[in-house]
């Protein structure tokens, strides 16, 4: 019966009309992502009243071709300015402009979408094999392990951003904290640091923060700078890369789990894959200092672990109608627009829908990765323009980014203001990606926080007594000591050497 529903789907998809539309959907989820402001959830939710009308095959086939494609696209902004396209390709940024800088812009562009589609692939892998038990592992995730997750996310993004200083990593990360505090909180709807603006009631918006905290350093910088030569480019052939991505293959299958294990979990997301495969891979890197500094194996591992997270996020949607990103969020609502229940019921409702969507996350995964090299070959040229004549561009897309998201001025005054904001990070030493996964985080560990303590009376006990919780701890707990110098404190105080 799964070897019919299989081939079915798969026979869908080479209709003239299906591929039409696989082709076009997963382009502008590219172009989507490649813009600076442009998400992959905006790119969902403008799609999905434009398939309302289209059979369900092409609707789903096209749902799906343009969330791979704004994922995949987002690495190639990170890449040639350091602006991500989207959340989800911040820590792509880390390496991939390093390299882009050397002239290996193409290289990277490779390594990226190439690995983009493996993670894509594995998780479908996973969709179609590992839903129970991944789904049963997720539930066990109360406010308690949600919070703490969050703590974890920005603790490991300010030690792998913080350039051998986490103090400064970890305040870039309370900072964003406290700006996402901005707003109606989530679980009383009481009004903070509002000043009675109603603007600042609804909190400030991600895209605008995204796009100051990146944009606009590099934006001022290429006209501060008294050298702004224009790069040129190395040669490249797909033979190496392809080389390379044999040869980092068991970073790709940990960057994979890893994608797909976060993305399973309800609310987190695929920035936070990203940034806790980077992490893996460092930690296990006999050179980490290298990170940071143009290493394909960040690029490698970042954008592995961020797409490996769509698969992961679709596995809750089907099995519990929880989504696991903001992206899969939409998907539901789309999936339901189209008449389907996900949820416990669906594999005897619409038993052939999971299959459906295994076979379109592959043929997109395809389809982004020739359409993406192809795109590559015209958006690395980018860096042959002088910055001088190129950032304004830039500029006037980040304006346009910034205002589409409630098409509101109040967020181009806010882009303002982060950017300058941006500018101090950067001018301080303190890195600007914790800032960003905080305001990205910020709202889930703030009510989930609270929520956890007013089922417990105010306690913290109940943390203690859960399992996930206290690896957690100790992992937290282990990080502050090792990372601070508190080891050595500790050790001298015990009189040992």
């Amino acid at each position: 019966m799964a070897l019919e529903y299989i081939l079915a789907a798969t026979a869908s998809v080479f209709q003239p009309f299906n591929l039409l539309v696989l082709i076009v959907s997963t382009l502008a989820g590219l172009i989507m992502g490649i813009l600076p402001g442009l998400s992959a959830t905006m790119a969902i939710a403008l799609l999905t009243g434009l398939t309302y009308g289209f059979p369900t095959s092409p609707a789903l086939i096209a749902l799906i071709g343009i969330y791979v494609g704004a994922i995949s696209g987002g690495c190639q902004s990170a890449i040639l300015l350091n602006i991500p396209g989207t959340p989800a390709s911040a820590a792509t940024a880390l390496d991939g402009f390093p390299m882009a800088k050397r002239g290996e812009a193409g290289h990277a562009i490779f390594l990226a979408t190439t690995v983009s589609a493996l993670g894509t692939l594995f998780s479908v892998v996973c969709v179609l094999t590992l839903t129970p038990l991944l789904t049963g592992f997720a539930l066990k995730f109360t406010s308690w392990e949600f919070f703490l997750l969050a703590v974890f996310g920005i603790m490991i993004c300010g030690s792998l951003t913080s350039n051998g200083n986490v103090l400064k990593g970890w305040i870039s990360g309370i900072l964003g904290l406290l700006v996402a505090m901005v707003g109606m909180d989530t679980v009383n709807a009481y009004p903070r640091f509002s000043f009675g603006n109603v603007n600042l009631m609804s909190g400030i918006q991600l895209i605008p923060v995204m796009i100051g905290l990146f944009g606009f350093p590099e934006i001022v910088q290429s006209f501060t700078q008294v050298d702004a030569k224009v790069l040129q480019m190395t040669s490249f052939r797909m033979k190496d890369g392809f080389r390379k991505v044999r040869k980092h293959w068991v970073a790709i299958v940990r960057s994979a789990l890893i994608g797909v294990g976060v993305g399973i979990i309800p609310g987190v997301g695929e920035d936070v894959g990203g940034w806790l495969s980077y992490w893996a891979s460092k930690s296990n890197s006999k050179d980490p200092d290298s990170f940071g500094k143009g290493n394909e194996l960040g690029v490698i591992s970042a954008e592995t672990g961020n797409n490996a997270c769509i698969g992961g996020a679709i596995i809750p949607v089907m099995s519990l109608a929880v989504p696991g990103s903001a992206p899969a969020a939409v998907l539901l609502a789309a999936f339901l627009m189209h008449g389907f229940r996900p949820g416990p019921l669906l594999m005897g409702e619409s038993p052939q829908f999971v299959y459906q969507i295994a076979i379109y996350l592959v043929f997109s995964a395809l389809a982004m990765w020739f359409l993406a090299l192809g795109i590559a070959k015209f958006s690395v040229k980018i860096l042959g323009i002088n910055k001088k004549i190129l950032m304004p561009i830039i500029y006037v897309l980040c304006v346009i980014g910034a205002f589409l998201i409630n098409h509101n001025d109040f967020d181009v005054r806010m882009m303002f203001i982060f950017g300058i904001v941006g500018l101090l990070l950067r001018a301080t030493g303190i890195p600007s990606a914790p800032f960003l996964l905080g305001v990205i985080l910020g709202p889930m560990a703030d009510s989930n926080l609270r929520r956890a303590l007013i089922i417990s009376n105010g306690r913290l006990a109940p943390m203690l007594s859960r399992p996930i919780c206290v690896v957690f701890l100790i992992i937290i707990a282990f990080m502050i000591i090792s990372q601070t110098g508190l080891l050595r404190f500790i050790k001298k105080l015990a009189g040992r050497p």
